[in-house]
Parts: C-alpha cells; sequence; structure tokens
C-alpha cells in the first residue's frame, strides 16, 4: 500500500508539474500571438503611411505638370530650388520636432511633405512618356514589395550591412553634386546603377529596422508618431529608388 500511495503521489506530481508548463507555453504563446497582431498592425499603419504619401506625391506632381503656368513659374526661376530643397527640410523638421509634436501634427506634416515632394518631381512627366512612368512604377513597386518583404521575414541580422549602405548613399549624392557641374553621361548611368543596389538594400534594412522599433516603442505614445517616422524612410527609399529606375529606363519624350 506504501508503495502504491507513492506511485500514486509521484503520478500527481508529474501531472501537476505537466500543467503547469501547459499553462506557462499557453500564456507564452498567447504572448506571442499578441506581439505578432500588435506587429502587423503596427507596420500596416507604417505602409499605410506610406501608400497615402505617394497618392498624394503622384496627383500633386501630375497636377502640376498639367498646368504649364505653374511649371514655368517654378521651373527655371528662383523657386526651382526651393521647390527642390523644400522636402529636405521638411525631413530635418520632422526628425527634429517629432517628439514634441502631436501624433496630427506629425501626420499633417508628412502629408505636406509628401505634397511639396510631389512638386519637385512634377518634371517627371514633362520629361518622360507616359507608358515609361507606369512601366517603371510597377517594376518599382514590384521590387520595393519583394525586398520589404525579406527584410520583414529574414532571420539574418542586416544591420552590419546598414553601414556599408549609408556610405555608399552618402557616395552617390556627393558624385550627383560634382555630376551637377561635370554632365557627364558615364558617370550618371554609374550613378543610377549603384544608386538601384543601394536603394534596394537600403528597403530591406530599413524594414528589418523599422520591426525592430515596435518592440521598443510597443504600448508606448510614442508608437504612432514612430510609425510615421518608418512610413517616411521607407518612402525615401521608394522615391529614390523608382527615380534611379527612371533615369535607367525611363524613354524620354
Amino acid at each position: 500500500m506504501l508503495e502504491k500511495n507513492q506511485v500514486h503521489r509521484h503520478i500527481n506530481n508529474i501531472q501537476g508539474e505537466t500543467m503547469v508548463e501547459l499553462k506557462q507555453n499557453a500564456y507564452a504563446q498567447s504572448q506571442s500571438t499578441a506581439i505578432d497582431a500588435g506587429l502587423r498592425e503596427y507596420m500596416m499603419k507604417v505602409y499605410n503611411y506610406m501608400t497615402s504619401g505617394l497618392a498624394i506625391s503622384g496627383l500633386v506632381a501630375w497636377g502640376f505638370s498639367q498646368s504649364p503656368a505653374l511649371m514655368g513659374a517654378i521651373y527655371g526661376t528662383g523657386l526651382q530650388w526651393v521647390v527642390m530643397l523644400a522636402p529636405l527640410g521638411f525631413i530635418f523638421f520632422l526628425g527634429a520636432r517629432l517628439q514634441k509634436m502631436s501624433l496630427s501634427a506629425a501626420q499633417m506634416t508628412f502629408w505636406a511633405f509628401a505634397a511639396v515632394m510631389g512638386m519637385s518631381m512634377s518634371y517627371i512627366f514633362i520629361v518622360y512618356t507616359g507608358v515609361s512612368i507606369v512601366r517603371v512604377f510597377l517594376i518599382t513597386c514590384s521590387t520595393f514589395a519583394a525586398m520589404s518583404i525579406y527584410g520583414y521575414t529574414t532571420k539574418r541580422d542586416l544591420t552590419k550591412f546598414g553601414s556599408f549602405l549609408i556610405m555608399g548613399l552618402i557616395g552617390i549624392i556627393l558624385a550627383s553634386i560634382v555630376n551637377i557641374f561635370m554632365k557627364s553621361s558615364a558617370m550618371h548611368f554609374i550613378i543610377s546603377c549603384i544608386g538601384v543596389l543601394v536603394f534596394v538594400g537600403l528597403t530591406a534594412y530599413d524594414t528589418q529596422k523599422i520591426k525592430s522599433t515596435y518592440y521598443a516603442v510597443a504600448g508606448s505614445n510614442f508608437a504612432g508618431k514612430a510609425a510615421i517616422m518608418g512610413a517616411l524612410t521607407l518612402y525615401l527609399d521608394f522615391i529614390n529608388l523608382f527615380v534611379m529606375l527612371m533615369q535607367l529606363f525611363g524613354q524620354r519624350r
């Protein structure tokens, strides 16, 4: 009887430990599910903001290109440089003031930036044919989607590539400034080719970085504004990739 009781007691202990483990596993699984759901919601906000920004930029660019009076008032005058540099000012302003801004103010600033960016890109509808613009836009969408999905799903840490890509971006900017004065078609082609590679890589890298940011801001008041900043980052990757591809494959009028 004593041995029988000990066996029963041992079985009960095992069952008790098993129930505890099952409860712990169930809790961990529920927490993981909650995190995944929160991450998906956060990333959807980022992509929705980015898409709305691209839509605003596209509509404004097309609208300006349809008005010879507006195009004449901007391009070929001093306003041309104001329009070209204004998006950069918005980026610096949003980066410096984001933490102190309300969510609605950050949203309005992002959309204002997208509108000004559209003004600065209106020349594309004048220089290139509509068919080539649509074709390159679809190529850009496919490439961006593939690399963003890769950045989101890969287990590989892309951080080590970040510094290399940033150096490449700085190199492109400096080379582009030099080529404004040199006006070399060969250098222009090389810059465009390298630019495509850099922004393809940055798309994956920035997507993974935005995903990592979620775990730092989840549940905080800053999460909504962090999504806007993430959208701005991916927006810039998309626009620059599109411009580089247009320079390579766009058919001029």
